[in-house]
């Protein structure tokens, strides 16, 4: 089976020149949690106390921003974090966003977003749902998207280095693993791998054989 892998260790190469740069580039896998806690809770007050939602609406948009959440995934990972410009400078721009992460597979510190691009992400983000939803049901809805995001992080974290068991984790690490060392090109969900089936970048099922990837 192909390996596009430098080192499968618990290591990495850095990346900046600058101290300062490179620490931004490396995260614990709780800073997400740190960051975006607080948020889901704001906008949990607002809405129920400042729009004064039911409990039926709010599950209802956290439901669906959850599954946009799972869409944006997808489409970052498959037309972003793997577009290769072909120039020099492209290439060392797409090795810091997430070219490092395939030759690194298992750095413990570059697996969780970093805030220094999540943050101007997720304030992208909120503005153009809040132009298309409204100031009052973008506010359950991100509520949605970042529950989306802080699964998709803590997920990507535990199929890397958790030794998992449960049934449900276990079908995402494989098919996370296929995508590292089987094909690149395909099984661009990492948190539901749902998306691939719809845009037929899954792996062919009745060849599955995950016995020296987990």
């Amino acid at each position: 089976m192909a390996k596009n892998f430098i080192s499968n260790k618990d290591e990495t190469e850095r990346m900046f020149k600058s101290d300062f740069m490179e620490s931004l580039s490396r995260v614990h896998p709780a800073v997400p949690l740190i960051v975006y806690v607080p948020v889901i809770l704001f906008f949990l007050y607002k809405s129920i106390f400042s729009f004064k939602f039911s409990f039926i609406t709010i599950f209802s948009i956290i439901v669906f921003g959850i599954v946009v959440w799972s869409l944006a995934e997808y489409t970052l990972h498959r037309f972003i974090f793997h577009y290769e410009p072909k120039s020099k400078f492209g290439e060392k721009i797409h090795f810091i966003f997430h070219g490092v992460h395939h030759d690194y597979p298992s750095d413990s510190r570059r697996l969780v977003m970093p805030p220094s691009v999540s943050i101007p992400l997720a304030v992208l983000f909120y503005f153009l749902f809040g132009a298309i939803l409204g100031s009052d049901l973008v506010a359950p809805f991100f509520i949605g998207f970042i529950i989306g995001y802080l699964f998709y992080d803590l997920t990507h974290y535990a199929v890397h280095h958790f030794a998992i068991k449960n049934r449900f984790f276990l079908i995402l690490k494989k098919h996370h693993m296929r995508h590292h060392f089987q094909d690149s090109g395909k099984g661009y969900g990492v948190s539901s791998p749902v998306w691939d089936d719809v845009m037929k970048t899954n792996f062919d099922k009745t060849k599955e054989d995950f016995k020296d990837l987990v």
